[in-house]
């Protein structure tokens, strides 16, 4: 059985959207339009520079693959607020409303060090992720315009007894990074630390 991911994004200043497969169709308005253009710049600062001093031999060769294999990649770095880089992760890109709604879905596994990073136009006042069927846990970690990390939800697993449907992981921002279950612990990444990508 293919298992489904949902993903609610409720804008502020609208009714509300819901993004999702199967039977459900998608509203007009799931908070990131058909794709997240060049938007003049994503970010301030050097957040988005690419001087970054993380080790990227330890980043899977194999992600994006499977359903994800035709999707854009890029090296997602994380750096506190000290300057220090604390991790890295190789993610398939969801810059448009199909790879958003379909998330990481259709993925068995997800390698660590491996991610999807979800892109919107625009940032979004009030987003909701939640995953049912899904048979892995995952970290999600919301992201401003600016870059900077604002929360961070530990995902785990839904239960044997359990689809998912009711795990609910709110949030705001720009981009969504979703990474393997408790890596931002892993590798101590907090809010307040900051992203730096090219898109």
């Amino acid at each position: 059985m293919r298992r489904r991911r949902l993903l609610a994004a409720v804008g502020a200043a609208s009714v509300g959207g819901l993004a999702g497969c199967g039977e459900r169709a998608p509203t007009a308005d799931d908070g990131g339009g058909e794709s997240a253009g060049d938007g003049g710049g994503d970010g301030g600062g050097d957040a988005g520079t690419d001087d970054r001093d993380t080790a990227t031999d330890e980043l899977p060769t194999d992600w994006p693959a499977g359903e994800y294999a035709d999707y854009d990649a890029t090296t997602v770095a994380v750096r506190t607020a000290e300057g220090d880089d604390v991790g890295a992760v190789r993610a398939a890109v969801a810059d448009t409303r199909d790879k958003r709604v379909l998330g990481l879905s259709a993925a068995p596994t997800l390698p660590e060090n491996a991610g999807m990073l979800f892109v919107y136009d625009s940032p979004q006042e009030s987003l909701t992720f939640i995953m049912p069927d899904m048979e892995f846990g995952i970290d999600i970690v919301y992201v401003d315009a600016d870059r900077t990390i604002t929360r961070i939800h530990n995902a785990p697993e839904p239960g044997p007894n359990e689809d998912g449907s009711e795990q609910r992981y709110p949030g705001s921002g720009q981009y969504v990074l979703e990474v393997p279950y408790e890596w931002t612990d892993r590798n101590g990444v907090g809010v307040g630390d900051s992203l730096s990508f090219d898109l």
